[in-house]
Formats: structure tokens, C-alpha cells, sequence
């Protein structure tokens, strides 16, 4: 489920808000919010109508640009490579997650995380390269009806070889990972390598996102990395924008009251479905956006779309869908660990 802010209701939104709500063996829709300014899209069937708007949430932190952060490794991890294998490593250390205030609540507390080093793919994993792990028949091909379904289509428009591969299941990404002999990043490892030790807003800094950072409110994503000007603070590129990224984590939306916290670790899916029947004793549907609490364990996503508004590029922000779903607006990229 995409969280929606406040705002204008425009088309892109509309095709992933409504979608969210859709249960069953192939998702219709994916992540959703309003974008800035309407999209020249093809309207979504007048059978499927919008879910009501979320409620109102605490606005975002005043933008404050922060000095650059160095690309360099610390100390103790300067005697590894800083890349390897298409991928930039994210040194050992603390850095803080989450915020105390803006998004949604699922993303309060900030708190402080401590993560061992490793190395996360520098871009987005492209058409070109999971198309040798569709040749290896150990990866299924993306979602053909899927860009139609959300208004965005034909899917060809999204299928050039240095675009970010999408319409595919969290099944299939983490299949094409452990292809490459990688793995999927942890929820954890996306937001340190979008924030750096610095905590910045988006992975550029603190400054509001533009057209030459980042891939967003249009209708199609873009070759990656072609926005250098949005790099993040180790060096990799599209963290903001272009396809939302599968991780690892089962979607939690207690999260960050766990034990398990200071290590970025969530609970169970058992806990989670706890979680997940509190919160609808309570009533509490805007906790995690203005879609269905979930009732199945679901993945994150995390870093934004090509469909999404600017404000809802940040680094904190935490999105949730069941692992069959093959949107359109959905990819991901690989990590690995520095050590073993």
C-alpha cells in the first residue's frame, strides 16, 4: 500500500490508490499517490474506484541542505574494495532511521541503527540484465498487462534494455539476486544507503527533489542513472524514484518499537499480522497510508516511482505490498555482504 499526502488528486495517483485495494493472484495496481501535476495517462476503468483519501498527517521537515557527504569508507572498513561486482559499498556503522515527525506513523520514532558494512548494486537492475536470468528459465518475464492496467501502458514503453526492470514479484527479484549470487537488501540497508550518516531527507540531501535528481511525476521510468545530480551519499544512483524497490523485510508497521530495532530488524510475519489486526481494533487505518491495513504478510518497498510526488520521495518513507504483486512502478536492485 503507497501512502497518500495532501494534495491535488491527480490521474497517477488515482491508478495506484486504487489498485492497492485489489486482492488476488495478479495485482492490478501498485504503489500510489498523488503527483504534482495531471499525467497524460489513459484513465483507469470506470468500474474501479478510488479508496477514500487518508487523514491528515504532520508535514515533512523544512528542507535544510547539508554539507556533502564523503564517498570515502571510514577506517574500519577502508581496507575493502569500494566497488565490486557493480556495487559501492555502504561502510559499517551507525546511522539514524526513521523520523519523529512528517510521513506516516510507521516511519516514527527516528532511531538509531548499526549495520555491519556491504555492498548494494549502484543502480536499479535493468531489462538487459534480468533478461539472462529469463534465458536461465530461473526467472520468470515481467508482467505484460500491467503498465495497461495502470493507465501508463503499452509495456513496451518500459522495456528498453538500460531501463529498470518492473512488473516483477518480490519471488522474482529475489530469484534474479541469488542468479547473480546477491541477495535482496534488507529494508534497513535501502534507507543507510539513501541517508548516510548525515540522516538527509533524500539521498541528494535535504533540498526538495527536481527533475535533474530524480525520476518522478511522469508516466514512464528512464534509463538508470541518468540523474547524477540525485546520487546518494555512497554513490549509488536512482535511491529516489524511477521503480520502488523490493526489500527482503516483511512489512512491519511496529517495526520500530521491536527488540530487534537497534539492528533494523522487524518482527515476524506471525507478529506482524498482529500488528496488523491492532491496528484495525484500533481503527487506526492512515498508520501506514490511506489504503487497507493489510491482512496477509506483505513486503516493502521502498524509494519512490516514476508516478510519485516529491514530498513522498523521502528516505523514511515505508511502502507495503503482497510478494505476488508485479506493478509496473516496481523493481529493484541487489545487495551482498562486505564479509564471508
Amino acid at each position: 500500500m503507497i501512502r497518500s499526502l495532501r494534495g491535488p488528486i491527480l490521474l497517477g495517483a488515482f491508478f495506484l490508490a486504487t489498485a492497492c485495494t485489489s486482492r488476488g493472484p495478479t495485482p492490478e495496481v501498485g504503489p500510489s499517490a498523488p503527483p504534482p501535476a495531471p499525467l497524460p495517462v489513459v484513465p483507469n476503468p470506470p468500474s474501479i474506484a478510488p479508496p477514500p483519501l487518508e487523514p491528515k498527517k504532520p508535514a515533512p521537515p523544512t528542507p535544510v541542505e547539508p554539507s556533502p557527504a564523503p564517498l570515502d569508507a571510514p577506517p574500519e572498513t577502508s581496507a575493502l574494495p569500494a566497488r565490486v561486482d557493480g556495487m559501492l559499498l555502504v561502510p559499517a556503522g551507525p546511522f539514524t532511521m526513521g523520523a519523529d515527525s512528517g510521513g506516516e506513523p510507521d516511519e516514527w520514532p527516528a532511531h538509531t541503527v548499526t549495520l555491519p558494512a556491504y555492498y548494494l548494486d549502484e543502480f536499479e537492475v535493468t531489462n538487459g540484465a534480468y533478461a539472462r536470468c529469463i534465458e536461465a528459465k530461473l526467472c520468470p518475464p515481467p508482467e505484460p498487462s500491467n503498465a495497461d492496467r495502470n493507465g501508463v501502458g503499452p509495456d513496451k514503453r518500459f522495456r528498453g534494455p538500460k531501463q529498470p526492470v518492473s512488473s516483477i514479484s518480490w519471488e522474482s527479484a529475489r530469484a534474479y539476486c541469488t542468479f547473480v549470487g546477491k541477495r535482496l537488501p534488507r529494508e534497513a540497508e535501502l534507507e543507510k544507503a539513501a541517508r548516510g550518516e548525515s540522516g538527509r531527507l533524500y539521498p541528494w540531501g535535504n533540498s526538495p527533489p527536481g527533475p535533474e535528481r530524480a525520476v518522478f511525476a511522469v508516466s514512464v521510468t528512464a534509463d538508470v542513472g541518468t540523474h547524477p545530480a540525485g546520487r546518494g551519499p555512497y554513490g549509488h544512483h536512482d535511491l529516489a524514484g524511477n521503480v520502488w524497490e523490493w526489500a527482503e523485510d516483511v512489512y512491519d508497521p511496529f517495526a520500530y518499537r521491536r527488540p530487534g530495532a537497534a539492528e533494523g530488524r522487524g518482527g515476524t510475519c506471525e507478529e506482524t499480522l498482529e500488528a496488523y489486526a491492532e491496528l484495525r481494533r484500533k481503527r487506526k487505518q492512515g498508520f501506514t497510508g490511506s489504503n487497507e491495513i493489510p491482512t496477509e504478510c506483505e513486503r516493502v518497498l521502498r524509494g519512490g516511482g516514476f508516478n510519485y510526488h516529491a514530498t513522498g520521495l523521502r528516505s523514511t518513507n515505508r511502502v507495503h505490498h503482497p510478494a505476488r504483486y508485479r506493478m509496473v512502478m516496481s523493481g529493484f536492485r541487489c545487495a551482498r555482504d562486505a564479509a564471508g
